[in-house]
Order: C-alpha cells, then sequence, then structure tokens
C-alpha cells in the first residue's frame, strides 16, 4: 500500500477511519491476556482470532488497521519471560494484518506498527510500576528494535500510542523516525481534579503541554489524541493545535483497564461516538477512530457518518 493515498485524502481535507482496539477485542473474544505483558504474547497461539478481528474492521470501513504490537516491545515480554519470543511475537502480529488485508482485496488499506512506550503494571491497577522502570539507554534500544523491526516487516507508518511521558516520548520518537517511515503520534490525557488536561499518568501531573513540548518540531504527519474519553477530547484537540499544525486524529477509548484485563463498564455506544466525533471533525480533526474498549461497530458506525469520498 502506497501511504501517499492517504497523504492526498488528508491533504485535501478527507476523512481518514482508523480501526477500534486490538488487544481489548481479543479479550473480548475470549483470549486470556498475560498478567505480565498484556496482549504481546497472546498473538501466538491466537492468530485466526487476530487475523479475523483486523478482517472485521475492515469490514467495517477503516482505512488503516494497527497491527498488535502496542505491548510487545522487550520492556514488557522479558519481564515475562518472552526475550526470546520478541522476533516471533512481533513478526506474526504484523503478518496478520497483512494477511487481513490481502483476504480483503482492498489494498488502499494501511498496515500500522504500534509502538508505545509501555512498561509492566502494577497488578490489578493501571498504574505503571515506577520501581522497575528500566534506564534510558535500555528503553532507547527497546524502541529502536520494535521501530526496526516493524518497517522491515512491511509496516506502512509507525503509530506512537499513549504518549504520556516526556522523558519517555523523546526516547520513542528517536526510534519512529529512525525507520524513515510516516509516524503519527497518539497523546494519552485525562482530567486533573481542578478539570486541567494532564498526561494519562495517574502518579503525577504533567501539563499537556509539557508532553507536546517534546514533540513540537518533529517530523510528524499526523497527531492527536487516544486512549483518552471522548470528553476531554474537543479540549485537548484545542491545546494541541498551537503545537502543531499537521492533520490532526482522535480515537478515544472507553472503559478502563485492571492489569490484566480491560473493564468492558459503560462502554459508549456507537451513536454517541458519532456526535462526539461530529463535534471533533468539526474543529479540524481529519483522522477518527477508537482504542481500547471499542470494536468493529464503533468503527463501522464512524464510516457510515464519514463515508470515504
Amino acid at each position: 500500500m502506497n501511504y501517499s493515498t492517504i497523504e492526498s485524502r488528508l491533504q485535501s481535507g478527507g476523512i481518514v477511519v482508523l480501526d477500534g482496539g486490538t488487544g481489548t477485542e481479543l479479550e473480548k473474544r475470549g483470549v486470556a491476556m498475560n498478567s505480565e505483558a498484556w496482549c504481546g504474547p497472546a498473538t501466538l497461539g491466537n492468530v485466526e482470532i487476530l487475523e479475523g478481528i483486523h478482517r472485521d474492521y475492515i469490514s467495517a470501513g477503516a482505512d488503516i488497521i494497527t497491527a498488535n504490537t502496542y505491548a510487545s516491545s522487550r520492556l514488557m515480554l522479558e519481564p515475562a519471560g518472552y526475550a526470546n519470543l520478541f522476533d516471533e511475537i512481533n513478526r506474526t502480529a504484523v503478518a496478520a494484518a497483512h494477511r487481513a488485508r490481502e483476504a480483503s482485496g482492498r489494498e488502499d488499506v494501511l498496515v500500522a506498527g504500534s509502538l508505545s512506550h509501555m512498561s509492566p503494571i502494577t497488578a490489578d491497577s493501571d498504574l505503571s510500576d515506577l520501581g522497575r522502570e528500566p534506564p534510558a539507554e535500555v528503553m532507547r534500544d527497546a524502541f529502536h528494535e520494535l521501530a526496526t523491526l516493524l518497517r522491515d516487516a512491511g509496516c506502512d507508518l509507525i503509530l506512537m500510542e499513549m504518549m504520556y511521558l516526556p522523558h519517555r516520548i523523546s526516547l520513542a520518537l528517536e526510534a519512529a523516525l529512525a525507520t524513515g517511515l510516516p509516524v503519527w503520534a497518539g497523546f494519552a490525557v485525562r482530567r486533573d481534579n481542578q478539570g486541567n488536561i494532564v498526561s494519562f499518568a495517574r502518579d503525577r501531573s504533567i501539563p499537556f503541554a509539557d508532553i507536546l513540548a517534546v514533540t513540537e518540531r518533529a517530523d510528524i504527519q499526523a497527531a492527536g489524541l487516544m486512549h483518552s474519553p471522548s470528553d476531554v477530547i474537543a479540549d485537548a484537540t484545542a491545546i494541541l493545535r498551537p503545537y502543531y499544525d499537521g492533520p490532526l486524529m482522535a480515537y478515544p477509548d472507553s472503559g478502563y483497564f485492571r492489569m490484566p484485563r480491560w473493564q468492558f463498564e459503560d462502554i459508549i455506544d456507537p451513536e454517541t461516538l458519532v456526535r462526539f466525533a461530529h463535534t471533533w471533525v468539526d474543529n479540524g480533526v481529519q483522522v477518527v477512530g477508537g482504542c481500547c474498549g471499542l470494536s468493529p461497530e464503533h468503527i463501522a458506525a464512524l464510516r457510515k457518518a464519514f463515508p470515504c469520498e
């Protein structure tokens, strides 16, 4: 797939539809999550289910499907005992996305390689286990290793997902840009007790602007909000816009995480998601989709609301 097709659509003011959650959709379909590494190891032994998820998103109208590599860097796999399977897990995940695209007959679909700065999470919480945070050089090597694999395995772009810690963002960004692939950046935010929009980090309050400063002058092809509540995205986008003048993204989550499972509670219905999306698009967002907790029916509703031109 040639990235220029999507690039041209964005340059002409068109709307691009991303897929929804991949790891959480695996869980929703009965796949067990690893107690230390979440959804990364789930790729092995569940390839047919994973490929089916990608096919369902394509059928729903997604222009981009995301390989199940969000939690598959060595930072996650090594503590869980999967270091020797790093290559197999990630190449298998990308290959599943490619096969789904081929089976769909839609050559216009892009395969995004997900690159996060996720490290181990404290059991039964959504907090990073800061006591196990690797040194900067270890993180740098892990991000470069995964980004290089994603490029070599045939991903069309790098999707930096759930960026919320500035010191990690800079390392992940360096790795993503080094691939030479187009890079899209998805930031995760929340409201603090005073209603301010801050980093997703639960253990500290980092102004959203401090996150954006890390990527302000980087060669990023799209940027936006992800893994954030729908009712926060519009205000967060207004903060983002002065830092970035390219295409904007919005793909929220719904429910909440408690390691190692997603809690499918009070999931936003597709019609409500579409109402939010119209507001985002009216304010300049061009890439819409979903992440954790959102499924093919949400993406189908978005595609219906924003048909391919």
